[in-house]
């Protein structure tokens, strides 16, 4: 691949590891997205080698994202129901308030539904700040997931 093709895959990259910290661009996938086109345009034993345990890292991480944080949630008493209320008030969120919409409508969906499942406003907002180091643990494990893929694949794109 000629240097003017890993540039663009290179800022291609770095838009999905933005991705991964603004929720807004499907930052995982562009990642796959370019270090596969590298692989497939590089060729070779050591660019597949690249996409291979870049995949793995991706995926793991994927895995890891939802198993961890929502095994500590539950522990912390945060429904399931709470957690979908704070999705969906958060999507809306994201159209109606411009950039922060997205945390405010989950910050709001998640208490209002703690509320009116505990009664108290010390539990609910207590199960809200569960929710949201989950949420902040969540984006942690796809960020490290993704760096570490993008490490491989810069480490691969000057090998090869």
């Amino acid at each position: 691949m000629s240097v003017a093709g890993e540039i663009v895959v290179g800022l291609v990259i770095l838009v999905g590891l933005l991705g991964v910290i603004v929720p807004i661009l499907p930052g995982v996938i562009l990642i796959f997205g370019a270090i596969a086109v590298w692989a497939f345009m590089t060729g070779g034993a050591t660019a597949w080698t690249v996409f291979a345990i870049s995949t793995v890292l991706l995926v793991l991480s994927g895995v890891i994202k939802y198993t961890w944080p929502g095994r500590k949630m539950k522990d912390a008493g945060v429904s399931n129901r709470a957690l979908a209320l704070g999705a969906i008030l958060g999507i809306i969120g994201f159209f109606v308030i411009p950039v922060v919409g997205l945390f405010v409508g989950f910050v709001l969906g998640v208490f209002l539904s703690e509320l009116h499942r505990l009664r108290t406003g010390q539990q609910a907002w207590q199960a809200t700040m569960h929710a949201l180091k989950g949420v902040g643990l969540s984006m942690l494990i796809e960020l490290f997931g993704a760096l570490l893929a993008t490490g491989v694949w810069l480490i691969g794109a000057i090998a090869t």
